[in-house]
C-alpha cells in the first residue's frame, strides 16, 4: 500500500499544489480545508505524514495535535504562513517534528515526504510476524504466504534460489512459525569434507575413527525436536545421502562407529543455489532423495525482479543501523532510481553490504548508495573468455569456467568459489573429477 498523508490547510491552491507533488512521490493524499475535516479522515485509519496548517477557519492544527494519540500515526509537520515566536514555542513544546514555511521550498517538502515514506516502510513490516523478510512483490507474497501455510506442518521444505536471496531466512521463519520447541540448527553441506560430513551429521563414537577421543553428538540430534537446515544439498556425497534418505525415512540415526539407534525428531528444511532437477540429471543429487526432501518447493525470486522490494529492503538496512548506532540516516530519493536499475547479482546480500558501506562512509545523513563496481581485469581478453562453438559439451563449458577462473584468481580456490557461486568443496570436486583434463593448472590435494 502506498503511504498517506493528511494534509490540512484552508488555502486551497497551496493545497491542491502540495497534494500534486505528494501524489508525484507515491502518496495517497487525503485533503481536508478544516479542523473538523481534519478529524473525519482521521477515523479512516493511520497517517504516515500529518501536514497541518496553523491558522484555518475553525481553529488551528495545533487543536487537532491535542485530541489525537500521536502514536497512531506517523511523521508530524506544522505548517503556516504566518509565523511568529509564540507558534514556534508551541512547536517546539509539543511532539512535532518539522516546522516549516510558507512558501513551501519544494526540495524541502520532497525530503520531508522521503523521510516519512520511509519510516512508513520502517514502522509497518511486508508481512507481520516472519523477521527479515521485506517485500511486497506479487513473487515474494507468494513466498510468505507458503511460509505461513507449511510452518505449522511436518512437511520437508526444499528451498531454492540464487546465493544471497535468503533461503537461511526462510528456513529460520518456517521454524519460527511452526511451535516446534527444539532448536533451529544450519549446516552447510558443501563446506564439510565428506570425510568429516558424516560425523557432524549423524555423530559419532568414541573411538569410532583416528582422533575420535570423544563422543560427538551429530546436528540431527542437536535439533531434536526442532528444524536442520541442510544448505547446499547437492554437494552432499552420494554416499552418504543414501544413509541420510535412510534416516528421513525411519526418523532415527546410528552415530559413526556406534550400533545403537537414536530417535530423531525432527524437521528438515533443505536448500541449494542449483536446479535440483538439474542435479538429478547430472547424477549429483538422488531422484529419490530430492523426493523426499521436496515435500514442498519453495523458489526464492533474484532481487532483480522485486521491484519496488530493493528500496524497501535497503530502508530496513539502514534502520538497523540507526538503532545500532543511534543515527537517524535515510536513504537519498535520488538513489532510488539507481537502486532500481542495478540488477543486484548478490541479491540482498549485495545489497545489504552497498547499504552498510554508504552508511559507515557517508558523513551526512542523506544516504547515497552505489553498488560495488568491480575493478578492471589486467588479464588478456583471452584469458578470461570462453568460446563457446556448437556441439560443445556442457561438462567441457564448466571444465573451461572453473580452469579459467582459477587462473584469475592465482589458483584461490576460495574466491574463485566466490566468483562461481559454488562452495570450495565444489570446487575440490570437480578438480579431483578432471586429474587428466587441468594441465594447466596445480591440482589441489584431494585430502581436505
Amino acid at each position: 500500500m502506498p503511504p498517506t498523508i493528511l494534509l490540512l490547510d484552508d488555502d486551497e491552491s497551496f493545497a491542491a499544489a502540495a497534494a500534486e507533488l505528494a501524489v508525484a512521490e507515491g502518496f495517497e493524499v487525503h485533503l481536508a480545508h478544516t479542523v473538523e475535516q481534519a478529524r473525519q479522515l482521521l477515523r479512516f485509519g493511520r497517517m504516515d505524514l500529518l501536514l497541518l496548517d496553523l491558522h484555518l477557519p475553525d481553529g488551528s492544527g495545533m487543536d487537532l495535535l491535542d485530541q489525537l494519540d500521536l502514536s497512531e500515526h506517523g511523521r508530524v509537520a506544522l505548517i503556516t504562513g504566518q509565523p511568529s515566536i509564540e507558534t514556534a514555542m508551541r512547536a517546539v513544546s509539543a511532539p512535532i517534528i518539522d516546522y516549516l514555511l510558507k512558501p513551501l521550498c519544494p526540495s524541502q517538502f520532497s525530503a520531508l515526504l522521503q523521510k516519512s515514506r520511509q519510516r512508513a516502510w520502517r514502522d509497518t513490516p511486508a508481512v507481520e510476524g516472519i523477521e527479515g523478510l521485506v517485500g511486497s512483490s506479487d513473487a515474494m507474497r507468494h513466498v510468505l504466504q507458503t511460509i505461513r501455510q507449511v510452518a505449522p506442518t511436518d512437511a520437508s521444505v526444499l528451498v531454492t534460489g540464487e546465493s544471497g536471496t535468503g533461503k537461511e531466512l526462510v528456513a529460520k521463519a518456517l521454524h519460527d512459525l511452526s511451535g516446534r520447541k527444539g532448536p533451529f540448527v544450519a549446516i552447510n553441506c558443501g563446506a564439510v569434507p565428506s570425510e568429516l560430513l558424516a560425523s557432524q551429521l549423524f555423530g559419532h563414537e568414541r573411538g569410532s575413527f583416528t582422533g575420535a577421543h570423544t563422543r560427538h553428538i551429530g546436528v540431527f540430534e542437536q535439533a531434536a525436536h526442532g528444524t536442520l537446515m541442510l544448505d547446499e544439498i547437492t554437494e552432499m556425497p552420494i554416499a552418504l545421502q543414501v544413509y541420510l534418505l535412510r534416516v528421513l525415512e525411519s526418523g532415527n540415526v546410528t552415530r559413526v562407529g556406534g550400533m545403537e539407534t537414536v530417535d530423531t525428531p525432527v524437521r528438515v528444511v533443505a536448500a541449494t543455489n542449483r536446479d535440483p532437477l538439474a542435479a538429478v540429471a547430472a547424477g549429483t543429487l538422488r531422484e529419490d532423495l530430492y523426493y523426499r526432501l521436496a515435500d514442498i518447493s519453495l523458489d526464492l525470486p533474484p532481487l532483480r525482479s522485486r521491484g519496488d522490494d530493493v528500496v524497501q529492503i535497503a530502508q530496513m538496512f539502514v534502520g538497523r543501523l540507526n538503532q545500532r548506532y543511534s543515527r537517524r540516516k535515510f536513504i537519498s530519493h535520488a538513489c532510488e532510481s539507481a537502486l532500481l536499475r542495478h540488477r543486484w547479482p548478490g541479491n540482498v546480500r549485495e545489497l545489504r553490504s552497498a547499504v552498510q558501506r554508504a552508511y559507515l562512509l557517508d558523513p551526512g545523513d542523506e544516504l547515497q548508495i552505489s553498488p560495488a563496481v568491480p575493478e578492471p581485469s589486467v588479464l588478456r581478453q583471452s584469458d578470461t573468455e570462453i568460446v563457446f562453438t556448437v556441439g560443445m559439451t556442457l561438462a567441457e563449458l564448466e571444465r573451461q569456467a572453473l580452469l579459467k577462473t582459477l587462473a584469475h584468481y592465482n589458483n584461490d580456490k576460495s574466491a574463485t568459489a566466490r566468483a562461481l557461486g559454488v562452495s570450495v568443496r565444489t570446487i575440490h570436486n570437480h578438480l579431483s573429477r578432471q586429474d587428466d583434463e587441468a594441465p594447466r593448472v596445480v591440482r589441489p590435494d584431494v585430502a581436505v
